[in-house]
């Protein structure tokens, strides 16, 4: 592409090296099943806290840490400098060889015949895995004009959603059939439990996505507000990187510690909810896992039409921090909400506040996710978005279970009192998020003015 040509010209190259729309959203289903597929793995876990604690003779606390910081071991450092070489490297190849990875470590947990085994095999689950995100997030930014681009990524946030769905109800499903099976004697390995065999089940289908990435194509790289133009450059010095962000700290920093309250929350309960039913209303782990699929599968596209049309709605009325705004009303939304469903005396009522306080928090996803890529240039979207799922996971994903599991464990001192340390949780830490949200929204604004000089 030459800078020399007529803006007729210019034009008419740009239009032909997009990939074509079906090349585009062929890309996008593959990584969307991708994507659900990481989702099942990860969060397979929390639907066999109960067997595993018996057979392996792990505490609350010893779970906590197998669902949440073994897997955010090496996912959170890993991805950084993954983005680096997605934005340099084949990202198919980055992508490709990361689901297979995860897969084979997704089995591998089935082969654990104590907590350091799994321990690790959680760890490798998490390293694979730290491969997806910032690849896939350059492939859509490369294949989706900017005008389709906002439409792929909110078919990707319901795919991630759904993913969770699909994983409790998949998952729920495996559970049910293989009930009713006694223990394997493996030779070599030694005595294989039925929860073993859900690892199985869930984990090596995932290699046959691996190979399906080798159909996606690679789009043409584009964008660039610096110099480069080539396709052999290398990836934005960190120094480069870190002055804008220390500059734009008072927008950056109120987005990085709000987003990771919030899913410190989000993710303390859901990753302990099914254990919650079980522990407090003596659901199997099969019931709990279809009611709570079919609630996500039911109101997330609602809550993510909800908050795209609403920001829209602010958007068009001159606010430049609609995006926050929304994460706000959002926030602020799901609070009374994940302090009393813990709490409900009957199992129906707990699963109906879940599902308004599920809805209420999908609002924010859409918006929260563009408020970032917004704000950001393009040369170091892919290293911002590594560096924000780091501290995304740090907090949230490795935190979440062990902050709810401490006070179960150290302050209530009981497994039955699993209700009474998820809303506990809620009561210190939703305050807090909503409050440095509240924070981030003048900054956030002024960021999205000085935003439009680089179009």
């Amino acid at each position: 592409m030459s800078e020399k040509n007529s803006n007729g010209d210019e034009t008419r190259v740009k239009e032909e090296a997009w990939p074509r729309p079906a090349r585009a959203w062929y890309a996008l289903g593959v990584l969307t099943v991708a994507l659900m597929f990481a989702t099942i793995d990860r969060s397979i876990l929390s639907l066999l806290v109960e067997p595993i604690k018996e057979d392996l003779a792990i505490s609350d606390t010893g779970m906590s840490l197998l669902i949440g910081f073994a897997f955010i071991f090496f996912y959170a450092f890993l991805g950084l400098p993954i983005a680096r070489l997605a934005d340099v490297h084949s990202r198919r190849l980055i992508i490709g060889i990361g689901i297979a990875f995860w897969s084979v470590m997704t089995a591998l947990c089935g082969l654990a015949q104590n907590f350091w085994q799994l321990f690790w095999a959680r760890v490798g689950v998490g390293a694979g895995e730290s491969s997806f995100a910032p690849a896939t997030y350059s492939i859509f930014t490369d294949s989706f004009r900017p005008a389709d681009l906002p439409k792929a990524l909110a078919v990707n946030s319901i795919g991630f959603v759904y993913g969770h769905a699909l994983a409790l109800i998949v998952g729920g499903a495996v559970i049910q059939m293989i009930s009713g099976m006694t223990d394997v004697a493996a030779p070599g390995i030694g005595v294989i439990r039925p929860w073993q065999l859900v690892f199985f089940a869930v984990g090596l289908p995932g290699l046959i996505v691996a190979a399906f990435m080798a159909t996606v194509h690679e789009p043409k790289r584009r964008g660039f507000i610096g110099a480069a133009t080539t396709s052999k450059r290398k990836a934005m010095p960190v120094r480069d990187i870190y002055r804008f962000l220390r500059d734009d700290r008072r927008t950056y920093v109120p987005i990085f510690t709000a987003m990771g309250i919030k899913v410190l929350l989000s993710f303390g309960m859901s990753l302990w909810l099914p254990t919650f039913f079980i522990r407090t209303y003596g659901w199997t782990a099969s019931q709990i896992g279809y009611a709570q699929g079919l609630v996500m599968l039911f109101v997330a596209p609602i809550g993510l039409g909800i908050g795209g049309w609403l920001a829209g709605w602010f958007a068009r009325r001159g606010f430049d921090d609609a995006n926050i705004r929304v994460v706000l009303i959002a926030t602020i939304g799901i609070l009374p909400l994940s302090i009393l469903f813990p709490l409900m005396p009957d199992p129906r009522y707990a699963l109906a506040l879940y599902g308004l306080n599920y809805c209420i928090a999908m609002i924010g996803v859409g918006p929260g996710n563009a408020a970032l890529q917004i704000i950001t240039p393009n040369e170091m979207r892919s290293q911002v978005r590594a560096l924000y799922q780091f501290v995304f996971n740090i907090i949230g994903y490795a935190l979440g279970p062990l902050f709810v599991a401490l006070f179960t464990d150290y302050v209530f001192g009981a497994e039955a009192s699993l209700r009474y340390s998820m809303s506990t949780a809620a009561v210190i830490m939703g305050p807090i998020a909503v409050f440095i949200t509240w924070y981030g929204l003048k900054p956030y604004g002024l960021s999205v003015a000085r935003s439009r000089r680089w179009s």
